[in-house]
């Protein structure tokens, strides 16, 4: 059995926190028998520190958490394997030796064996989190059965709905990539069970969503930052509404989320993406992965562990590994905007991805200032860690010229670990697994298709309101590493964020402004991938995307055709024998492959 790293996962507590639980997953997530194995004693854990740590270690579950495997980076908190690779945001990066199973992922080869090894860490890290999820609901029931009162009832009803919560999560994320999958409650006893389809396991995640919305309170539970409350479940069902494209019922929902006020935009953007612990969980935080640094873990797993690899290289001050996730082309070039009116240029210019040359400072094109908090370039100013160089790239003819900076931390922040491998690249920056503007934009999109325009154009423009208020400063020290959209110290670009002035003149026009904002919003935040397969355009995008990138970088030349087969992922093989009943696999493969 694998034992779960200690984390002081919730800011503000000091609950403890036990290795190994009694979970339902050793080396794989599914067993070869219908009883769980390897379970420590019950009574070890029924016990209301038990159940508090058995909900800690659910939380864990949201990044990477199994020590004994090196290289499952299949479950990161931001999905950059399955979301960012796979779509026009981003290449793999580093050198094609290292980890080319994301090579094969990126390059639409999924049913290589080097995918299917990470297609498994994904599921086992899925269904990992719904076992433990459901073993906390187990022990906070048998103590409320053998010793009641012991637990109050506002906290067992707080337990419950966050364990509820955090099982619709893990099962959301399955969902997201596999669609057919089963669905596990406290009572299954028989982890071999067969898929799902699609539609009944949206209608499970809202039905756990409900549960979870009714019994959780509106504020953190016991004043502890960084546990789920009602809005928290109710934002989540809104984007679980809009994914399955109830768009009458998202737009309900989501609506009733914003008129509360419980959530906002950050003052600028800066704040969402940071190490500095005063701003850690502001206004738009919905669900975060709670990385923490020198916690007391002697290897720093706690840290930002599923985006370790997605730092500078090490000519950088950074002075670690390994290049990985870097910016496409596609990407850097999709924040030109109109040199008049500030708007994206992809709107009127056919020609907007053209340039094949390095974006680098000084380039007189103005762009979106979100380039330079998601992209670093050469010359461009990378937070306060100085200006961004060639040397700081693993292979540049390989992976391109530029570094991805959103889960970077800043110098002056502390928020970098102090043990552990490259501990220059562990640190405490919360992984966004879900925020506001994430929300505010899957509201507009429910404005859209709905008929409201105004109602989304006034969201967008929200949205670019505050990408204007502070932009990329020469980051000499904490106090400049933002600065105004006009400050003088600004020589490495022009700046520009214009607004939708004029009403949408039609639906389609909406639904453009809507999409792209996300992608400039949202880019390498593990979002791009599913959001261009539910609006059903992922196969003409990214085909379109290889015709250009195969010309940039060589490698993508081996890329296969995206057809219809790839709307999904294939369930990893494993599962499916581990699956069996009498020699029968109860899990069904999702089609074509």
């Amino acid at each position: 059995m694998k034992q779960a790293s200690r984390n002081k996962l919730l800011v503000g507590t000091a609950l403890p926190v036990l290795l190994a639980l009694g979970l339902y997953a050793c080396d794989d997530t599914l067993t070869n028998a219908a009883e769980p194995q390897g379970t420590l004693d019950p009574s070890t854990i029924s016990n209301p520190e038990g159940v508090e740590a058995s909900l800690i270690a659910t939380y864990r579950a949201l990044d990477w958490f199994d020590g004994a495997a090196f290289d499952s980076w299949g479950w990161a908190a931001s999905s950059w394997v399955w979301a960012s690779v796979t779509s026009d945001d981003a290449y793999k990066g580093s050198e094609a030796s290292d980890q080319p199973g994301v090579t094969d992922i990126e390059l639409y080869n999924w049913t290589t064996n080097g995918t299917d090894l990470y297609l498994n860490d994904a599921w086992k890290g899925a269904f990992e989190g719904i076992s433990r999820a459901n073993t906390t609901l187990r022990l906070l029931k048998g103590v409320q059965e053998n010793s009641p009162g012991l637990i109050s009832d506002a906290d067992a009803a707080g337990i419950a709905g966050e364990a509820i919560f955090l099982r619709a999560h893990y099962h959301f994320t399955a969902w997201r990539m596999w669609a057919n999958i089963p669905y596990f409650r406290g009572d299954d006893t028989d982890f071999r069970k067969p898929n799902s389809d699609s539609a009944t396991v949206v209608t499970e995640l809202l039905t756990d969503l409900d549960s979870a919305i009714a019994l959780l309170p509106e504020t953190p539970r016991g004043g502890s930052a960084g546990r789920v409350t009602r809005w928290t479940a109710t934002a989540y069902k809104g984007r679980v509404q809009a994914y399955a494209n109830q768009w009458p019922q998202a737009l309900v929902t989501l609506q009733s989320v914003r008129a509360s006020g419980v959530y906002a935009l950050e003052p600028s953007f800066d704040f969402v993406w940071t190490g500095f612990p005063e701003r850690r969980n502001g206004k738009e935080t919905i669900l975060a992965y709670q990385a923490t640094a020198n916690d007391g873990d002697p290897d720093g797993n706690n840290a930002n562990y599923g985006e370790r690899l997605n730092f500078p290289h090490s000519g950088s001050p950074l002075q670690g590994c390994c290049g990985f996730h870097q910016p496409s082309q596609n990407l850097v070039n999709f924040y030109a905007v109109d040199a008049t009116t500030g708007l994206p240029l992809a709107l009127t210019d056919p020609n907007w991805n053209a340039n094949n040359e390095e974006f680098e400072a000084g380039a007189t094109t103005p762009v979106d200032p979100r380039l330079d908090w998601t992209v670093g370039r050469d010359g461009v100013p990378y937070k306060d860690w100085g200006p961004h160089a060639s040397g700081w790239i693993r292979q540049e003819a390989y992976g391109g010229p530029y570094s991805p900076k959103k889960n970077v931390h800043e110098i002056a922040s502390g928020a970098q670990s102090n043990v552990g491998w490259a501990p220059t690249q562990q640190n405490a920056v919360p992984i966004h697994i879900f925020r506001y503007a994430d929300m505010l934009l899957l509201l507009a999109e429910a404005e859209v298709e709905v008929g409201s325009l105004e109602n989304a154009r006034t969201i967008v423009n929200d949205i670019r309101t505050r990408a204007a208020a502070r932009v990329q400063g020469p980051g000499t020290s904490k106090n400049d590493i933002a600065v105004p959209i006009d400050d003088p110290s600004i020589t490495w670009a022009t700046y520009k964020v214009g607004l939708y002035t004029t009403p949408f003149a039609s639906q389609d026009e909406a639904r453009t402004a809507v999409r792209y904002e996300r992608r400039l919003e949202l880019a390498m935040e593990g979002q791009r991938f599913f959001d261009l397969r539910r609006w059903g355009i992922f196969q003409q995008v990214l085909n379109d995307y290889l015709t250009l990138e195969r010309t940039r970088r060589s490698y993508l030349a081996a890329a296969a055709a995206v057809t219809e087969r790839h709307h999904l992922y294939p369930i990893p093989s494993v599962q499916i024998e581990l699956s069996k009943v009498n020699g029968e696999p109860q899990l069904t493969q999702n089609q074509g492959w």
